[in-house]
């Protein structure tokens, strides 16, 4: 969800609203079990997996839905960029020094009582900016979700007194056929798309929502192309079309 309040306008739906894929459901529940814990419990989970999961998608419907405060960090971004960002987020004319924006951040969390999700975390712990996470944390006690990269969870063994207060570690799953026939439902409109193509798609994705995005719109234009209005699997391998699997290109030797 962007600042304004809408979803981002490459998230997988449209007409406002998120496609309901598995991760979605799963980033929810696990703000939501963070939102019901026992007060005795730490407060913050980690969604992580490899890119084109949808983890960000996920986050944004997740926001929404739990009118939580949201963040995506930039790799350029100074321990203090992360906290005057928190602070425009919730609204906030960011202070001055790193002291003043920590005690801003924690105070209003407090009052308002909204969770914090910090996407791309990855880039706070490559800044060794950690421990600011958990100062605001400590000053607020409010549920945080973080979301990273597949190798996250180790990474954060590094800061011991902050993985300590990791309540749950819930991994993204790899998309399915059932991501892919949700998401063409959403993207294609023009063609029929074929239950087998479907599953063979989200096969040769490797679970990633990206891929399977970028091989139903090519399937949908190519079979336009064709004048025909439905492709099914046999019909995709006829047209020697092949699939979008983010593997390199080889280039074919120029034969005189």
């Amino acid at each position: 969800m962007t600042e304004n309040g809408n979803y981002p306008a490459n998230a997988p739906g449209h007409g406002g609203t998120i496609a309901p894929l598995k991760n979605v459901a799963m980033c929810g529940r696990a703000l939501e079990r963070a939102m019901k814990r026992p007060q005795h419990l730490p407060g913050m989970v980690c969604f992580y997996g490899p890119s084109g999961f949808g983890k960000s998608f996920a986050a944004a419907y997740t926001a929404n839905k739990y009118q939580a405060y949201y963040i995506e960090c930039k790799s350029t971004w100074t321990k203090k960029a992360i906290l005057s960002a928190i602070a425009r987020e919730m609204g906030l004319v960011p202070a001055h020094t790193m002291y003043e924006l920590t005690e801003q951040i924690s105070n209003t969390l407090v009052m308002t009582d909204r969770p914090l999700i910090i996407d791309e975390m990855d880039h706070i712990v490559k800044r060794e900016a950690v421990e600011i996470v958990r100062d605001i944390y400590e000053g607020s006690h409010v549920p945080m979700l973080l979301i990273g990269e597949e190798n996250l969870p180790n990474d954060l063994v590094k800061w011991e007194r902050f993985h300590g207060r990791i309540l749950d570690f819930v991994p993204a799953q790899a998309a399915d056929a059932g991501d892919a026939k949700v998401l063409s439902k959403f993207y294609c409109h023009k063609a029929a798309i074929g239950d087998d193509l479907i599953s063979e798609v989200a096969k040769r994705s490797k679970g990633s929502i990206r891929r399977i995005c970028v091989n139903l719109a090519r399937i949908e234009e190519e079979t336009l192309n064709a004048g025909k209005a439905t492709m099914d699997l046999p019909g995709w391998i006829a047209m020697k079309k092949g699939f979008w699997t983010g593997e390199g290109v080889v280039r074919k030797e120029y034969v005189r």
